[in-house]
């Protein structure tokens, strides 16, 4: 009995060493600078309703996904929307319809969607702010995640490109050296469930990373940052490609796209931009953002309300950025897009349909496709980039919807 109970003695000490050492190899091959276990509570099974088969995934190029999209829309100003400090203390727990319908109070809806397909848009951008739906330890609630995961596949049902983002999370996501920690931290932590939920989506679904990443207030906010701000958005990116391509499913060859900081056409935002190293070849997207000239495009407080292609200042602000944009990322192979642009109303329809046409024109030149900016607004004295009426779907500035098509080659 003595024999029998030192040989099974010894087999258990021989199994829990073999264990030990499976363990530790297993723990080692993974990332070392993403803390695996920070995410052992978030419960990442999909919310529905997610698709839970993989799909087909079309294995091409950055530059050849960004040839096959022809023109987009931003459903601004929805999902992107957040609280006022009265709105807050009021709800505390505010409904998914309450957080989305803040700032246009329209649910959005499936007939929204295919009307913009019908319109002529092959892409829609949907900036979403999880921060306000997630907890004090970035756990996003189950229903505004099933809720975005219904935007996306209303997009996807129609055969349209979708960007998800994340936007106007500027609380949690910060860019100077004393923030960073937990920044990260909770970078990696809403990616995570978002790469969880989205794994199994085509390459029809594009992630991008941040929106306008930017210290807020700061000097520098629109004038391409400083070199330390520079620096760490670029941590964020490097950080982004390790949790996306660690997250199962479609996403080790996701197609993704990153920023320049504030999404700045700034020559020292461009260069700024470092693009990280990727266990996936050539899936890297560049976005800035330009609304120009400014006067027309977006200083609500300017009188300017006329274009001209036949004019040197109207033209060279919008040449200029795309010739910039062409020699520093599209000419070595780094394809772009302009994930935000417009021309607010100034009762200047004819005007801003002339410089719709020519700016996305100029921009398929350079093999940059363009998304405009509709944040749903109509009426009043602040940024009217309203486009689509969503209530009805009708265009209410056809004039301008003509432009960018054309410009776009759609039509």
């Amino acid at each position: 009995m003595k024999k029998v109970i030192k040989y099974v003695f010894f087999m258990v000490i021989v199994v829990g060493i073999a264990f030990s050492i499976a363990y530790c190899r297993s723990a080692g091959s993974k990332s070392s600078n993403i803390d695996q276990s920070m995410y052992d509570d978030l419960n990442l099974g999909p919310f529905s309703p997610a698709l839970m088969e993989l799909q087909p995934f079309n294995d091409i190029t950055a530059v050849e996904l960004v040839a096959d999209i022809k023109i987009g829309w931003n459903l601004g100003n929805t999902f992107d929307a957040n609280p006022w400090s009265g709105f807050a203390a009021q709800n505390p727990n505010p409904t998914v319809n309450q957080l989305e319908t803040l700032w246009v109070r329209h649910v959005t809806t499936e007939a929204n969607i295919i009307a913009l397909k019908n319109a002529g848009f092959d892409t829609i951008r949907i900036p979403v702010s999880w921060g306000k739906a997630a907890d004090s330890n970035y756990v996003i609630r189950a229903d505004w995640m099933r809720r975005v995961t219904e935007i996306v596949n209303y997009a996807i049902e129609n055969d349209m490109y979708v960007i998800l983002n994340t936007h106007h999370d500027e609380e949690i996501f910060k860019f100077l050296d004393d923030d960073m920690i937990e920044s990260l931290r909770a970078f990696q932590r809403i990616w995570k469930q978002i790469a969880s939920q989205f794994k199994n989506y085509s390459e029809k679904l594009i992630f991008e990373a941040l929106n306008e990443p930017r210290t807020k207030g700061s000097t520098n906010e629109w004038r391409g940052g400083t070199p330390v701000e520079r620096d760490n958005i670029n941590k964020y990116y490097r950080e982004f490609i390790k949790v996306i391509r660690n997250s199962g499913g479609n996403n080790d060859k996701r197609f993704l796209m990153i920023t320049t900081y504030a999404a700045s056409a700034e020559a020292s935002a461009m260069n700024g931009l470092v693009l990280p190293d990727d266990t996936a070849d050539n899936k890297l997207i560049v976005s800035i953002h330009v609304y120009t000239p400014y006067d027309f495009a977006l200083n609500v407080n300017s009188p300017v309300n006329t274009w001209n292609r036949e004019r040197s200042s109207d033209t060279s602000p919008i040449i200029n950025i795309f010739d910039r944009a062409y020699n520093i990322f599209v000419s070595k192979g780094i394809p772009v897009i302009m994930g935000e642009f417009g021309a607010m109303n100034k009762n200047n329809e004819a005007a801003r349909a002339e410089w719709a046409e020519f700016y996305v024109n100029y921009a398929r030149s350079k093999g940059i496709p363009c998304i405009w900016w509709d944040n749903g607004a109509f009426t009043g004295t602040g940024e009217l980039f309203g486009l689509i009426n969503r209530t009805n779907n009708s265009i209410t500035y056809p004039l301008v919807l003509e432009g960018l098509m054309k410009g776009a080659g759609v039509r």
